[in-house]
């Protein structure tokens, strides 16, 4: 098939990555794929102004943001000369175009037939701003096969916005990256988690739970890694081990020599770090949000209530558990990690585009 991804910007963000990972697996399968991309969105003074004064991160620079994933696919891989809407003249003649935000579903909403068949995957439940609300429900009710990579998302706009005709996808982790022997737990309990200032993220959760935690274990260490160094507004504890922007070889070094991986978002799209944990024989303690009702089973991590004195608990219990019955967790996070491949998730991502939904455009 001759397929098209249109994306935002390029960017490290884990939605381009699932971007970039299937259009390479479907490149290596023989597919003729292209993705079409807008430059980095520059933020005008204002918006600056307002990060500075709350003492959040400056915006990353385009050259510090821009990812190489897509290098391999050379000219197949178009960059428009500035942000605006993508067109038909800006895309190939194609058999299959996928939305992958709301933005871009809308354009590719008003693609020629000639662009392919229609597709939107759904990769977070985007109601982020008041004032684009009513434009991202548009596209949940927009003539595209509707493809979500959790329950959560499916079942949310199915709520919200009465929208059942969505497919399911889970996202998947690349097994050969994300990857540790087996292992005794750490003589200290030792929990991490991704640093990130995004409020819906609730990083506050994971290190108020860590701090009460440590006062019942005065042994507990924890790590956290992330793409900027902590805010003002969200310190890090001193004895917090901070990584900032990690090469991705040592990525699955962090999660591998931790016991526990706390995943406290209060909404999520998918969570990339719970599969990655996982891979790497960490088990996980998940807030309800995006895939963790869909991967955490009782056997490789729990789901637990967004409270920090609920998770300070369960890492006690687990501090205090014998490492064979950790290890038993262990094997059964290794085990969630290997059957969600990317090959298996390309498999069911091939059959979709190649049978769309009646009435897909």
């Amino acid at each position: 098939m001759r397929i098209t991804f249109v994306t935002p910007f390029i960017s490290h963000k884990g939605g381009i990555r699932v971007v970039a990972t299937y259009a390479r697996k479907l490149t290596e399968r023989g597919h003729e794929v292209f993705v079409v991309s807008t430059p980095q969105r520059r933020p005008t003074l204002l918006p600056r102004l307002k990060r500075r004064l709350r003492g959040a991160a400056p915006f990353p620079s385009r050259a510090q943001a821009r990812t190489r994933l897509l290098d391999f696919l050379g000219a197949r891989q178009i960059e428009v000369d500035r942000v605006r809407p993508i067109t038909d003249d800006d895309l190939p003649d194609a058999d299959v175009v996928v939305a992958t935000w709301w933005e871009t579903a809308e354009w590719v909403a008003g693609l020629s037939p000639r662009k392919g068949r229609k597709y939107y995957l759904i990769q977070d439940y985007e109601m982020f701003r008041p004032d684009t609300a009513h434009r991202v429900a548009a596209t949940y009710r927009a003539p595209l096969r509707k493809i979500a990579v959790s329950g959560w998302i499916r079942d949310t706009i199915a709520r919200e916005h009465g929208v059942r005709d969505i497919a399911l996808l889970l996202n998947a982790v690349d097994t050969g990256h994300f990857n540790a022997p087996m292992r005794s737990k750490s003589g200290f309990l030792r929990a991490g988690f991704l640093y990130t200032p995004v409020t819906r993220k609730n990083v506050a959760l994971a290190i108020a739970a860590l701090s009460r935690a440590r006062k019942a274990l005065p042994g507990l260490e924890a790590v956290a890694f992330g793409s900027a160094l902590p805010v003002p507004t969200l310190p890090l504890p001193d004895w917090i081990m901070f990584y900032e922007t990690p090469c991705q070889d040592e990525i699955p070094q962090i999660y591998a020599a931790c016991d526990l991986w706390l995943f406290t978002s209060k909404h999520e799209g998918f969570g990339l770090p719970l599969l990655e944990a996982m891979a790497c024989r960490t088990p996980v303690l998940a807030t309800r949000a995006g895939a963790a009702p869909d991967l955490v089973d009782g056997r490789n991590g729990l789901l637990l209530e967004s409270d920090p004195d609920v998770f300070a608990e369960t890492m006690a219990h687990f501090a205090r558990m014998p490492d064979a019955q950790w290890q038993t967790w262990s094997e059964a996070a290794w085990a969630t990690a290997q059957a969600q491949s990317w090959d298996s998730q390309t498999d069911a991502l091939e059959r979709l585009l190649r049978a769309p939904a009646e009435g897909a455009a």
